[in-house]
């Protein structure tokens, strides 16, 4: 499924699709079983029943929901002849929820079909239904004790004084070479035999070859890539920059590009070149910049199909 290749950043979409699952599902029992209420009344109305009348904010905070989602399903459960508004015995200023007579018979009645509902979730779900709900049980614990904007804006501090570092190649960075540049490759283009040929030997197509091959991290998470490979004897390609497009705005792909040719430059070349596309405005742009100039025509024996603008490195 697409949002689970999302990780942490899709935990709340997923959940809520879990959840309205649970809710249908439950919602089905009910009608089938000839039961007065549903699944979204459980919280409110089984509260009432275990402790008996309350406010709709001391309600809000035992479920864990906010009080105008309270408010609003006690309107609901009022409509319904469930609940009743009521003075608080107590004090007077303030009103109370409580059970109904018909709130009380409809649950009443429901104990067989708690249990079958109780058995039939460990029956379709298994060990992974006790997992559930004690990781459940714990992630409550934790936002309590350290809740989660907090957490995140903390980190977002962080990472903003944090800066892109360039690393070399090694081989436990090889599938981030594939992945940056498949990513933009599929997004505007196709992957052609040359580039999966590339993908497939980084070290011995590049590398080994007496090429290079440059990461860009960010606070350990590698968000670019580029190559620096040998055509001939003081030849150098600038080939397979790609920048995850989640990081655009860091200046990964400037401080790749200026390393390459750096090396480029350490290695005593004489020309540097690289191929592109004229859909590519904002790194045609960055190469201008760094000193390329694009040639009349394109470069003859190119060696790829979506090549259209050809550029030599002329130095700044």
């Amino acid at each position: 499924m697409y949002l689970s290749s999302l990780r942490e950043l899709a935990l709340g979409s997923r959940l809520k699709a879990l959840s309205d699952q649970f809710y249908q599902a439950v919602d089905e029992v009910y009608k089938a079983c000839g039961a007065g209420i549903e699944s979204r009344w459980f919280p409110v109305l089984r509260y009432l029943r275990d402790v008996g009348p309350t406010t709709v904010t001391d309600m809000a905070l035992a479920i864990g929901q906010t009080h105008s989602a309270v408010s609003q399903l006690a309107d609901r459960l009022v409509d319904a002849g469930m609940v009743v508004r009521q003075r608080d015995p107590q004090d007077g200023r303030r009103s109370v929820l409580a059970l109904t007579g018909a709130g009380e018979r409809a649950l009443g009645a429901l104990g067989p079909v708690w249990l079958a509902i109780r058995r039939g979730m460990t029956e379709s779900l298994g060990p992974r239904g006790l997992a559930l709900l004690e990781a459940i049980d714990g992630c409550e614990q934790a936002l309590i004790e350290r809740p989660l904007v907090a957490a995140i804006l903390e980190q977002r501090a962080r990472l903003s004084r944090a800066a892109v570092e360039i690393v070399p190649f090694e081989p436990g960075l090889r599938e981030h070479f594939r992945r940056l540049n498949q990513q933009w490759l599929e997004r505007y283009f196709r992957v052609e035999e040359v580039d999966s040929a590339l993908f497939a030997d980084p070290e011995g197509r590049v590398v080994d070859a007496g090429g290079a091959i440059f990461f860009a991290l960010y606070a350990g998470e590698v968000v670019g890539t580029c190559a620096l490979i040998r055509e001939s004897e003081g030849v150098y390609e600038l080939s397979k920059m790609g920048v995850d497009e989640n990081y655009r705005g860091l200046g990964a792909g400037r401080k790749l590009l200026d390393e390459a040719i750096i090396e480029y430059h350490r290695r005593g070349g004489r020309e540097l070149f690289l191929e592109s596309n004229s859909r590519l405005d904002r790194a045609l742009g960055m190469y201008e910049r760094a000193g390329f100039v694009r040639q009349a025509s394109v470069r003859p024996g190119s060696h790829y199909e979506r090549a259209d603008v050809y550029m030599i490195y002329r130095g700044p």
